[in-house]
């Protein structure tokens, strides 16, 4: 599933949705059930002004984006969400790097190379082990 809407000025997942998208994916990834529209609405404390329709619409939308599943209940519906928050991320993050590439060849594998100096010496091992991975493989 890939989003176009990757905002650079956001943080988590506000990089990927709007503020009360990623509310709501929020509420449905930290609780592991299924949950209605009126379950969602009940959890989004602050935001008393929100209609029960506005949240409707929003998680409708979601639906639409692929990012949420609804099933039909005895009265309404249930929503959760298609992929795990951990592998929404790894699919986003993947997708963003393909199409950095993609666009700026080795301009961005050269920034990359340059964030380096920032991360966990772990890391580094781990991707110095991919890299002789990779070559072998070649």
């Amino acid at each position: 599933m890939k989003l176009n809407n990757f905002k650079y000025q956001g943080s988590g997942l506000n990089r990927f949705f709007g503020p009360l998208e990623a509310k709501i994916m929020e509420i449905l990834w930290d609780d592991s059930e299924e949950m209605s529209i009126k379950e969602v609405h009940g959890k989004l404390e602050g935001e008393k002004s929100l209609s029960f329709n506005t949240v409707m619409t929003v998680m409708n939308r979601l639906v639409e984006k692929g990012v949420l599943q609804k099933q039909a209940r005895a009265r309404s519906f249930a929503y959760s969400p298609v992929v795990s928050r951990g592998v929404f991320m790894e699919e986003q993050s993947k997708e963003l790097t393909h199409d950095l590439i993609e666009e700026f060849g080795s301009l961005a594998v050269t920034h990359m190379m340059d964030a380096l100096d920032k991360v966990d010496p772990k890391l580094l091992d781990q991707l110095e082990q991919h890299i002789h991975d990779l070559k072998k493989e070649r």
